[in-house]
C-alpha cells in the first residue's frame, strides 16, 4: 500500500489511511522531526473509545514531550508493540513499520472533512 498516495493528515500532524475495513493512525515525518530522538510512546488499550480530536497516546523525545490526538473518531482495534517496547523506530519509519494503532471509524466521512491530503498538508509544513 502506498501510504501517502491515500493518506489524510492532521494539522497537528497526525496521518490516517484507510486500510480495508479499519484506518491506520500514525505521525507524519514532520512531526518526528520536530520531536528529534523518540525515547518513550504510551498508546491506549485495544477496545478503547475516543472522539475526533481527543488525546489518545504520549510519545517523549530527548527534546520534548507530546500529545498525539485521534484525528477521527473510533474505537482502537489494535496498536503497534513493537512501538512501544522500541520507540526509536519511530525514528526510522513513520509509516509502513511506524503506525500507532489501527481503529474503526464511527463517522469518518463527516470526521475527516477538515483533513488534508498528504501533498497539501506537505506544503502547509515546508
Amino acid at each position: 500500500m502506498s501510504y501517502r498516495e491515500n493518506m489524510l493528515c492532521s494539522k497537528s500532524h497526525e496521518y490516517i489511511v484507510k486500510d480495508g475495513d479499519k484506518y491506520v493512525v500514525g505521525l507524519t515525518e514532520y512531526a518526528i522531526e520536530q520531536l528529534g530522538d523518540i525515547v518513550f510512546l504510551e498508546l491506549p488499550s485495544v477496545g478503547d473509545n475516543f472522539g475526533k480530536g481527543e488525546t489518545f497516546a504520549n510519545i517523549e523525545s530527548v527534546k520534548a514531550a507530546s500529545e498525539i490526538y485521534l484525528p477521527v473518531s473510533g474505537e482502537i482495534t489494535e496498536i503497534n508493540e513493537q512501538l512501544v517496547d522500541s520507540p526509536e523506530k519511530l525514528n526510522e519509519d513513520c509509516y509502513e513499520g511506524g503506525w500507532l494503532v489501527k481503529i474503526s471509524a464511527d463517522n469518518f466521512d463527516n470526521d475527516s472533512k477538515d483533513l488534508m491530503n498528504y501533498d497539501d498538508y506537505k506544503s502547509e509544513v515546508e
